[in-house]
């Protein structure tokens, strides 16, 4: 098997991974072969790790654009936590002091389409939390410490305007760690699936610095001799994701603005954009629904009242006529 090397060829991966220390290589899967490679590795939805991902972005995705993500997992049974990220991200850029926090880290992401370097900063949520912002009743930025902001300020030299920002998801993960034989490294599998049923698995191992190159080769290697077929369609799982749940908030606020235009009212215009005055929108309702009861309740109770009064008046003026009549 011929593989290019030489001097030309010497430090080459090196270069590349310059400031990063571990890279993490990934390989997504053709739908087609899903089913094969969740038998071949006996992974199923019980003994699965379960997540759901949130991702909050501006209608148009302009924090992706930037460079920018913003996430929240939930993961079923286990620690909740929200996610800032650089990608591409200058590992000389990104200043030390984030480096003594436990889940920052500096990696190089490689795929069969190149190598990109990244920085990540994850931070525990409160159980619950994710749910509260996800419905309108807590706002997007309490999901993010002050540490994750002054990161973003720092990092972006600019801070996010979170009143922009509308929340993207969920999506449901499935996510399995598991060995082979063939490949010395562990390998993690996860399956996205969207509110569509559209899925997309991906396959990865993660290597320290130094072995970026053996890694990189030995697992592609490895991916061909399991018959793991290229996907020609390859992208990553968060453009997958949020490309489409930015498709699905712009129609539904149009169909809210649509709405709101015949009514003639502003209350439509503002819920078609903010989750919060949605779930407003939908409080009040429960309201309302539930006052013409309570008349009804309070209406009947009074009928009562004033049919008793009515009806010992009317005793007592019988009793009065009788003794009348009896004098």
């Amino acid at each position: 098997m011929a593989i290019e090397r030489g001097a030309h060829t010497r430090g080459r991966m090196a270069r590349a991974m310059a400031g990063a220390e571990a890279i993490e290589i990934k390989a997504t899967i053709p739908d087609r072969q899903i089913e094969e490679a969740l038998k071949r590795y006996k992974l199923t939805l019980s003994n699965d790790e379960e997540r759901y991902i949130y991702f909050f972005d501006t209608p148009k995705l302009d924090l992706l654009g930037a460079g920018i993500i913003v996430r929240a997992r939930r993961v079923v049974g286990d620690e909740h936590d929200s996610t800032v990220k650089f990608r591409p991200v200058e590992p000389s850029s990104v200043g030390e002091q984030w480096r003594k926090y436990r889940d920052f880290k500096v990696e190089a992401d490689a795929s069969e389409k190149g190598l990109v370097k990244s920085a990540s900063f994850s931070m525990p949520a409160q159980k619950g939390l994710i749910k509260r912002v996800a419905v309108g009743k807590r706002p997007i930025r309490q999901l993010l410490t002050p540490e994750q902001e002054k990161f973003i300020e720092q990092t972006a030299k600019r801070g996010i305007d979170f009143d922009t920002l509308v929340v993207l998801g969920p999506l449901r993960a499935h996510r399995w760690r598991f060995e082979d034989p063939g490949c010395p490294w562990p390998i993690t599998a996860e399956l996205w699936i969207r509110e569509d049923s559209d899925r997309m698995m991906e396959m990865s191992i993660k290597a320290p610095a130094a072995q970026a190159a053996a890694a990189v080769g030995g697992f592609m290697a490895f991916l061909a001799e399991v018959g793991a077929e290229r996907d020609n369609e390859q992208q990553t799982k968060t453009r997958w994701a949020l490309s489409y749940y930015a498709a699905q908030h712009a129609k539904g606020a149009g169909k809210a603005r649509s709405a709101g235009a015949k009514a003639g009212g502003p209350a439509a215009k503002q819920r078609a954009g903010a989750p919060e005055a949605g779930a407003k929108s939908a409080a009040s309702k429960t309201t309302a629904k539930a006052a013409p009861k309570t008349g009804k309740k309070t209406a009947k109770k009074t009928a009562k009242k004033t049919a008793k009064k009515t009806a010992k008046k009317a005793a007592a003026g019988r009793r009065s006529a009788s003794r009348r009549v009896t004098r």
